[in-house]
């Protein structure tokens, strides 16, 4: 006898069909459905779960349900209308709580008692969540506040001095050395701010104060860390600049140049953690536990949350964890908002009375009564970096305009400013960009055409080195100079440009696109290949090999180190001339080109704007067919949800 299948299933796999929703949403419905969930008001919620884990939420709150369900999926009243016909849904959050109470495939966990027989979802604080997910929160919850509460004994006065020795004597309250006075004494601590606000500089100070802490510096296991290949060798190329800067400031006083060779080269957390081949599971976890003492990961907004719960599973109790990143930036790609739950409230500092004296003893400064109030656990461990050394110009201005969400005043930067640095086209068409690709712009000159000319320039010879410095020229050119996009699809989107940027530069005959493979290729990493060390987000250039001709390698640029790999090699890239904005993070280009498409949407939002900003570093071009489009994305403000800060009791 055949069962019928429930209207809310039917209406899922319709919505699917026309692509309002994910194929794996309905799956997962239909699994809960064969599980024995009959209430259809109940299957409604777990296929909303599915949809908005796949917009990075970690769960769906009941209140957010209740108020505007149309707000939080993106979706029009019709759509909703529809999905709902014939349904009566509860009017409030008790109404949910007893719909969703009442299924033995949700474990409530705020229900003392109850039996928890590992269900696939779990009711929690009237959210409900996917049991993985709601596992992460808890575990990170657990892990930051035990790290963060767990004070350790300084000698107050040996930091003061030795502050005062790596930082320039200041009349005002210095928060690069406040984030040094307050690392030093946890095993956990979150140093956040915009471009340029020092938060590199700052952790080489943390070293250097940790090494001169020390009774034993030369035993100091330290380990540097990023999400990605390119993040890791640009916070390992920053930290050994700054450090190698210090020690000609420190002189004898510490032998800073001799205990800095100690640290090795920074890592992707897969790598660091020890990723293993088509499994989620990595090598060091909580029964085989990492083996170091200082642990700094850079780009912590690009952590999700089940990487944060892997990696301080993995970490001892004594080991020190520094997260450094710009909380404003984009989250991660996967489920979680880490870095953003935590700095929630960085910016009003919310520090204790008594870690406001011992900021005013170590550093010699009084906090600011603003500053001060009884806050978290965490926020006692967090410091915000307020000032930008790099972004005090247009695009610093229009960045922060941005970020503020203050859309008429980032619209003026972008009319007003002087075109060598900020250049808007409002009305642009593509040809404008293919133009603007191959020669950059006024005040901006070059575009790809400086690579593609040094591409034109191979040495010939026996020279080993000399191809290789030629090969560095190459990448280090192309790296100059980006295109963003906000989507993938479309005209404006990844694919489409790149499409369009190959062609037109074949039919120039700069390149050869023929076949897949020709010399000149920027390529992307879009997965991880540990048999092959190439990483998701890397970025390569297809070049001729050395002494063979007509083989095709890709070379990767770690700092000034060359890597390469042969293209046969490469199962999982795609042409990289354009790229979307969260692969950007971790980047910075001299000429950054951001492209927004024709028509809004809820993946562009104020958060991509300011990232794609913040990759510039002297130019900053914006081109998009419709004005309006950058209005509604500053006044998009991304809303990840998430328990984690009412567990770390932030909120």
């Amino acid at each position: 006898m055949m069962v019928a299948t429930p209207p809310v299933l039917e209406r899922l796999k319709q919505y699917a069909e026309r692509g309002h929703v994910r194929l794996l949403s309905v799956a997962f419905v239909r699994f809960m459905h064969s599980l024995g969930m009959q209430d259809q008001r109940q299957m409604l919620i777990v296929g909303l779960l599915c949809e908005l884990e796949a917009l990075g939420h970690s769960c769906i709150k009941l209140e957010a349900l209740v108020t505007d369900p149309c707000a939080l999926l993106g979706w029009d009243v019709s759509l909703w209308e529809t999905l709902i016909a014939d349904m009566e849904l509860p009017a409030d959050v008790e109404g949910w709580l007893h719909v969703l109470g009442g299924s033995a495939q949700i474990y409530a966990a705020d229900i003392e008692n109850q039996n928890d027989q590992q269900q696939p979802l779990v009711l929690h604080r009237a959210s409900l969540y996917l049991r993985r997910y709601w596992r992460h929160e808890m575990a990170i919850a657990s892990a930051v506040r035990q790290r963060a509460s767990a004070l350790m004994p300084v000698d107050v006065a040996a930091v003061s001095r030795w502050l005062d020795i790596l930082f320039n004597a200041s009349d005002e309250i210095d928060w690069q050395k406040t984030a040094c006075a307050i690392a030093v004494r946890s095993h956990f601590s979150v140093i956040t701010g915009g471009p340029g606000t020092g938060k590199t500089y700052t952790v080489a100070r943390l070293l250097a104060l940790l090494f001169a802490l020390s009774a034993h510096p030369e035993r100091l296991r330290i380990a540097l860390a990023a999400p990605t290949g390119k993040a890791a060798a640009r916070l390992k190329q920053a930290i050994d600049h700054a450090l190698s800067e210090l020690a000609e400031k420190i002189g004898p006083a510490l032998p800073l140049a001799e205990l800095t060779n100690r640290i090795g080269a920074a890592r992707t957390l897969h790598s660091l953690l020890g990723a293993r081949p088509d499994t989620r599971a990595f090598r060091h976890h909580a029964g085989n536990l990492l083996d170091i003492d200082v642990l700094i990961v850079d780009e912590a907004s690009m952590v999700h949350l089940e990487m944060m719960a892997s990696l301080l599973a993995a970490l001892p109790d004594s080991t020190m964890l520094i997260l450094l990143g710009d909380k404003d930036q984009l989250a991660s790609v996967e489920a979680g908002a880490v870095l953003g739950d935590l700095c929630d409230r960085a910016e009003s500092g919310n520090y204790s009375p008594a870690t406001a004296r011992y900021i005013a003893t170590a550093c010699g400064k009084e906090i600011p009564a603003e500053f001060i109030a009884d806050g978290s656990v965490i926020a006692q461990q967090t410091v915000m970096l307020r000032k930008s050394r790099r972004f005090s110009g247009a695009i610093g201005a229009l960045a922060l305009a941005v970020n503020s969400g203050q859309t008429d005043l980032a619209i003026d930067c972008l009319r007003r400013a002087d075109e060598q640095v900020l250049f808007w086209a409002e009305s642009a068409q593509q040809k404008t960009l293919l133009q603007m690709a191959l020669h950059g712009r006024a005040g901006a000159e070059g575009g790809y055409s400086t690579y593609l000319q040094l591409l034109a320039q191979r040495p010939q010879g026996s020279d080993e080195a000399q191809f290789h410095l030629w090969v560095i020229a190459v990448l280090k050119a192309f790296e100059s100079f980006r295109i963003l996009c906000a989507v993938r699809e479309g005209d404006w989107g990844v694919s489409g440009l790149n499409q369009a940027i190959e062609r037109h530069l074949h039919q120039l005959g700069h390149i050869n696109s023929r076949n897949e493979w020709y010399s000149g290729r920027p390529v992307m990493i879009t997965r991880n290949d540990y048999g092959t060390g190439v990483f998701n987000g890397d970025i390569g250039m297809t070049l001729p090999d050395f002494s063979k001709d007509k083989v095709q390698r890709v070379y990767f640029l770690d700092g000034d180190k060359l890597r390469h790999v042969l293209t046969s090699r490469l199962r999982h890239v795609e042409t990289a001339f354009a790229m979307t904005v969260h692969k950007s993070q971790g980047s910075e280009f001299q000429h950054t080109v951001m492209v927004l498409p024709a028509e809004a949407s809820p993946v562009i939002t104020r958060e991509l704007i300011y990232t794609g900003i913040t990759r510039a570093k002297q130019n900053f071009s914006l081109l998009t067919p419709a004005s309006t489009v950058l209005s509604h994305a500053i006044g998009r403000l991304t809303l990840r949800a998430s328990g984690l800060q009412e567990e770390l009791n932030i909120v």
